[in-house]
């Protein structure tokens, strides 16, 4: 991305926040399946190895918890979206090379509804981000590298 923390606009901190929630309903369910530890060893090996898959699951859990809760962390302390240049959580004005003008939103994550969106790992999104109005970028695309200008920001 840009290198500092970067904002969250309200869709993808209530996107985030509800992957967030179901993680930890997942979390709660799986980890009500692993033993307690201290009992019985009696189970075969099938068992064990059952248990130390759902151990694996629950590290995975976890490890993406604590992402995201770091991400919503992050995005509180960087505040509003700039409207200078192009960042994560950015309104921005692109005209295309073949002069058509679209009003986009650059974000972290794909929303198949949201025909406005552009993802920030994106070609488009990538060539965007710390670019200001006026500015030019390039990008790939499936037909070839082409331009856009960046009409506005915010």
């Amino acid at each position: 991305m840009t290198g500092g923390p970067e904002p969250l606009n309200t869709a993808a901190r209530a996107a985030l926040e509800r992957e967030l929630a179901d993680l930890r309903t997942e979390r709660e369910a799986v980890a009500a399946t692993l033993r307690d530890g201290g009992g019985d060893e009696t189970g075969d090996r099938a068992d064990q190895a059952d248990e130390l898959q759902r151990a694996d699951e629950l590290d995975r859990l976890d490890g993406r918890v604590s992402e995201i809760e770091g991400r919503l962390r992050e995005g509180a302390a960087a505040g509003a979206p700039s409207t200078d240049t192009v960042g994560v959580g950015s309104g921005v004005t692109v005209r295309f090379a073949d002069g058509t003008e679209s009003a986009l939103h650059v974000g972290e994550l794909a929303n198949a509804l949201d025909a406005t969106l552009v993802t920030a790992d994106s070609p488009l999104g990538r060539a965007l981000l710390g670019h200001g109005a006026g500015d030019t970028v390039t990008y790939d695309t499936p037909d070839g590298r082409t331009t856009a200008v960046v009409v506005s920001v915010g």
